[in-house]
């Protein structure tokens, strides 16, 4: 019997098991699947160190969004114990200097006032506007699964998680030193983590690892897309 992988899970963004549930049942065929939750962390460092912390002395590792960039700070701490790396609806740079990263404090602030004077789930419903495709959010079933998600962490846990983002290292130099077979994915239609920003995470990977673009999806592939994410996710893990 061929003998599986340990495949650790990184959710996103006020994310969880949830986001991964449309694939895992198919991912267990495959992989052993142990799923992390991010807990009070509110520094990318603290997340990759407790992922150093519980996962086995070896194993595979996907992010998705925020879980992304946890994923390249642990490869930072321990590359020798990751044997592959799926990066997916994320990015790498640190905040942008100048406007461009005022900006984006602002609109983060800006939900997170939402979130502690109106409540999380007033967060989720204005969150996921711009998060899944423009079909999708005709979707009242899937936004439903999603706000629900974001219902079950607090407003002090979207406060920690944004600070970790606001903080983010840049990890240029991580993508630069990959040396594991590496999987990119993107949604089609993800407007926060672009197709045209993985394709630059492919070309500073040295392996120049092929873009994966999940069609009919936008920044929630898992639950947009849940075959197509799970196809390439399969076709990784068998290499």
């Amino acid at each position: 019997m061929t003998h599986k992988p340990h495949l650790v899970l990184l959710p996103g963004l006020m994310c969880n098991d949830v986001s991964w549930q449309p694939v895992l049942d198919q991912l267990h065929a495959h992989a052993t699947c142990q799923l992390i939750d991010h807990g009070n962390a509110n520094t990318l460092v603290q997340m990759a160190e407790h992922v150093s912390k519980v996962a086995p002395p070896q194993f595979c590792m996907a992010g998705h969004s925020m879980g992304g960039r946890v994923a390249l700070q642990v490869c930072r701490l321990v590359p020798h114990r990751i044997q592959k790396l799926a990066l997916m609806g994320t990015g790498y740079h640190a905040l942008p200097a100048g406007q461009e990263g005022i900006d984006e404090k602002n609109k983060r602030q800006s939900f997170l006032d939402l979130a502690q004077t109106k409540g999380v789930r007033r967060l989720a419903i204005a969150w996921v506007q711009g998060m899944v495709s423009p079909e999708h959010l005709k979707d009242a079933a899937l936004i439903e699964r999603i706000v629900q998600m974001f219902e079950t962490k607090s407003a002090d846990i979207y406060g920690y998680q944004v600070n970790a983002l606001l903080t983010r290292p840049d990890a240029t130099d991580v993508l630069k030193n990959l040396n594991m077979p590496t999987c990119v994915v993107t949604g089609e239609f993800d407007s926060w983590a672009t197709p045209e920003q993985h394709q630059e995470i492919c070309d500073l990977i040295p392996s120049k690892p092929q873009l994966n673009v999940i069609k009919d999806s936008g920044h929630m592939m898992m639950m947009e897309n849940p075959q197509g994410t799970l196809d390439v996710l399969v076709k990784w893990l068998r290499g």
